[in-house]
């Protein structure tokens, strides 16, 4: 769940199932009941009528969490680490860096790394486009050594450079639910300060 739309409809699921929940936070709920097969496979059919799915394997789901930490830091907050992003995932998911990292490469094909950049590059765009901020406040704004790296950094992923980029008639942006699903135009992107 990326959003508090979402979270109201799957509240309002669980009302019509006549489950009680205990919260229900991105990705994760929390029903008062012990749910029996039939309810589960209720339940699973109602998130797929609203466009989610219903994740029981552990796995999966805290690869669904690692996403939606990415996502609230870099889309959803102002909130600014004072560490690094590996610390910071271990923290606040109680595991550790090196196995979600492996875990998340071995589903999805792509390293933690290069989904936080792919966020980051998207979270630049819309920058851009709001054109609030020069280029070295967002550099700022998104943890980036200098202004140099993240236009370097822009440039692998998107083929253009960011001044480039601002001067396009139709910007190109990606939904946040489909960052980190494409291809770059060069794989061989920097993970160096991810973030």
């Amino acid at each position: 769940m990326l959003s508090v739309r979402s979270k109201m409809e799957v509240k309002e699921e669980l009302k019509k199932l006549g489950l009680h929940f205990v919260f229900v936070d991105m990705g994760e709920v929390e029903v008062m009941e012990d749910l029996t097969t039939a309810q589960i496979e209720l339940l699973k059919d109602a998130l797929l009528n609203i466009g989610l799915e219903l994740m029981d394997d552990k796995k999966a789901i805290l690869i669904d969490k690692i996403k939606n930490v990415v996502i609230e830091l870099i889309h959803q907050t102002d909130e600014s680490i004072k560490t690094n992003f590996s610390d910071y995932l271990s923290e606040k998911l109680n595991h550790n860096y090196t196995y979600m990292a492996n875990l998340f490469s071995q589903v999805q094909g792509s390293t933690i790394e290069q989904y936080i950049i792919a966020h980051k590059i998207e979270k630049v765009k819309e920058l851009i486009i709001y054109d609030e901020l020069n280029l070295t406040e967002i550099s700022y704004k998104l943890n980036y050594s200098s202004m140099a790296h993240l236009s370097n950094q822009f440039k692998k992923v998107t083929g253009l450079t960011p001044s480039q980029f601002k001067l396009l008639k139709s910007k190109s942006r990606i939904a946040i639910e489909d960052v980190g699903k494409i291809e770059t135009p060069n794989n061989e992107i920097d993970n160096s300060e991810a973030l």
